[in-house]
């Protein structure tokens, strides 16, 4: 159940340390995963993000904690996030460190591994996308 995201190259953070590392100041865009073991997680959750994380805009990084596995771990992520009701599964897109965009349990239980990807590429597309910085300004 780890490996279904780790060969995608999410990265396991299991302890406290691990999250605040992840999403520390700097971190840019990260998508963060809450796994489980249900059902939802696996045959709905997990094959959306990796279809999701082969898009062309994505998060700088990608992390997961493992509910009922990790549970220090899970639980700082979920003080967090203490403004969204606790779900597991869940999928957040952080972007310097505050939530910008989530999926609950009954946003993931309700719709297929394709519908839930289409959902986070549109997330990526709005929160990880690269600026157009390069623009010249008008002068005189």
């Amino acid at each position: 159940m780890r490996e279904d995201l780790t060969r995608f190259g999410v990265e396991e953070t299991r302890t406290p340390e691990d999250v605040d590392r992840v999403l520390g100041p700097g971190g840019g865009t990260v998508l963060m995963v809450v796994n489980s073991v249900c059902g939802c997680a696996a045959g709905k959750a997990r094959p959306a993000i990796g279809m999701a994380l082969s898009h062309k805009n994505r998060p700088q990084k990608a992390a997961t904690v493992f509910a009922g596995g990790d549970d220090e771990a899970t639980a700082h992520l979920r003080g967090i996030l203490s403004d969204y009701p606790p779900s597991s599964p869940s999928i957040a897109l952080f972007r310097d460190g505050k939530p910008v965009f989530m999926l609950h349990r009954s946003d993931i239980e309700r719709r297929d591994a394709m519908q839930i990807a289409k959902l986070l590429t549109d997330a990526f597309d709005n929160f990880c996308a690269p600026t157009h910085s390069g623009a010249t300004e008008e002068s005189q």
